[in-house]
């Protein structure tokens, strides 16, 4: 019942931050300062170093796969496997990752310190909420920096794999934009949408949730963190199967 109830927390808190996101109201003058703050602390600080690992990354994974491929006599197919391997699998998946574990599951034991401490019943007492000030603002960044940050290396990896392909000519690009479309047909991109979006959304809300509630925990800043990172683990692990079996089902 515990386990149950701990879920259904975690669901009801996701609705009412999408309620809360959607209403003109909550954007109160504090609420904007707080986004606006938690935009640029969760996304700028990193966006330039992951951008950075991305194309190293895509280098290295590009470069075996071709290497690979050759040598079986496979070549015509490394391409589009350093596409469909990178782009829409491991890029998204480590984007969300990598911010959960740098901004969002921090948020969340944050939130479980500044409730332990009375902070919430603080801001309560004197007429502000505290879900709309404090944890909107955190919950919205997560998503907005899970978001950027695979947008923008997706486009890195593609880059970096045309150019690690055919170097810096534009001879290769009528071949490269036809397995780009071959790949990115109507169903696939929905499915990429669907999962980079529902991505942020796990690893924004779940680790707030985990914190704000105190899911099956002793109010520390450690149990909070840990029960974000497990439940967290866990969905997105659920969201990529669903993703796989929908991309080559």
């Amino acid at each position: 019942m515990r386990w149950l109830l701990g879920w259904w927390r975690i669901v009801f808190f996701g609705a009412t931050i999408l309620v809360l996101a959607l209403a003109p109201s909550s954007y109160v003058p504090k609420t904007r300062s707080a986004l606006i703050r938690h935009l640029y602390l969760d996304t700028a600080p990193i966006l330039a170093w992951f951008t950075v690992l991305c194309a190293l990354l895509t280098l290295v994974i590009t470069r075996i796969v071709i290497v690979t491929a050759v040598s079986y006599g496979l070549s015509q197919y490394a391409l589009e496997m350093v596409i469909r391997v990178l782009v829409l699998e491991l890029i998204p998946l480590t984007a969300a990752l990598f911010v959960a574990l740098r901004c969002t599951i921090p948020n969340g034991a944050m939130l479980a310190t500044m409730r332990k401490a009375g902070r919430f019943d603080e801001l309560s007492r004197a007429g502000e909420d505290p879900v709309v000030t404090q944890v909107l603002p955190r919950a919205l960044a997560g998503i907005y920096a899970t978001i950027t940050l695979a947008a923008l290396s997706c486009v890195v990896a593609l880059v970096i794999a045309y150019f690690a392909v055919y170097g810096a000519s534009t001879a290769g690009l009528p071949a490269y934009t036809r397995v780009f479309g071959h790949i990115f047909n109507p169903a696939v991109a929905l499915i990429f949408g669907l999962k980079t979006l529902l991505f942020s959304l796990a690893v924004s809300v779940i680790p707030m949730a985990s914190g704000l509630y105190d899911i099956e925990g002793d109010g520390s800043r450690e149990s909070a963190a840990l029960q974000g990172l497990v439940r967290m683990f866990a969905v997105l692990l659920i969201l990529e199967a669903v993703s796989l079996a929908g991309n080559y089902a």
